[in-house]
């Protein structure tokens, strides 16, 4: 099999804007409370900078929270979801390696699901440049716990089938690239907070078929796979609905 590369895996999501929109989870108000507590100021009022914002999930719950938001997007598929249905929130095209973002302009940069795909030896440095004084990167995934018995059979298959699960990997890459940080300037809290949310399976099979090393194998292979997870997931739950739960992986890092 041969493996995709970090590029054509950060590309395939303009294919499927659509279904990732429709499907992917959201996040807890925890998080956005954990945010505040960490950085001892409020959202509501603060200029943010949401990077890599894909179809808004992430954006949208910031723009609630009161918060002033800029979405920063590179994908073409993914900013045009964007705009169809976050017609009231500014969005750019550009990416966190060189931010279309004036200096010293935001109280927040955020990530959700995104700092793995920059590279932090531009997208750290970058972030030190738009934030102003006082200001806070704010990097954070939602990750699959492996304590939870159907969570860890399921990455396990996914693992045989295709490689590490997607929300396995982010975790792991993710933190690790931000926690390493190359400026030396970053100095990051950790904090992890665990949400649930049910679901029917079809909407299951819809969100972990929407990651990127789903859709970088193309529909053959990912249908099938789905297919035959579908039925394992009845076994396990035969009402058809399925209790999806996360460790989001938050890391903030004020800056002096």
């Amino acid at each position: 099999m041969t493996t995709p590369s970090h590029t054509d895996r950060a590309r395939s999501f303009n294919a499927a804007a659509a279904q990732y929109a429709a499907n992917r989870p959201s996040y807890p108000p925890a998080l956005f409370d954990a945010i505040e507590e960490l950085t001892d100021r409020p959202l509501t009022g603060a200029r943010v900078v949401d990077v890599g914002a894909g179809t808004g999930i992430a954006t949208a719950l910031l723009r609630q929270r009161g918060a002033d938001v800029l979405a920063v997007e590179p994908g073409d598929g993914m900013a045009a979801q964007f705009r169809r249905t976050r017609p009231g929130i500014p969005i750019v095209r550009g990416n966190g390696n060189a931010l279309p973002v004036a200096t010293a302009s935001a109280d927040f940069i955020t990530y959700a699901q995104a700092w793995h795909w920059t590279d932090p030896a531009r997208s750290a440095p970058e972030a030190l440049r738009v934030l102003r004084p006082g200001g806070a990167l704010a990097l954070w995934w939602n990750t699959t716990p492996l304590d939870v018995p159907w969570h860890a059979a399921q990455t396990r298959r996914i693992a045989r089938r295709f490689g590490i699960h997607p929300a396995v990997e982010q975790n792991g890459s993710g933190a690790r690239a931000a926690l390493a940080d190359p400026t030396g300037r970053l100095t990051f809290t950790r904090r992890k907070i665990r949400w649930s949310r049910r679901i029917p399976i079809d909407t299951h099979l819809a969100n972990i078929g929407s990651h990127s090393i789903f859709l970088v194998h193309g529909p053959e292979a990912s249908t099938a796979f789905l297919a035959e997870e579908k039925q394992l997931l009845l076994d396990t739950f035969p009402d058809g609905i399925v209790e999806e739960t996360y460790d989001v992986d938050l890391l903030v890092a004020p800056t002096s």
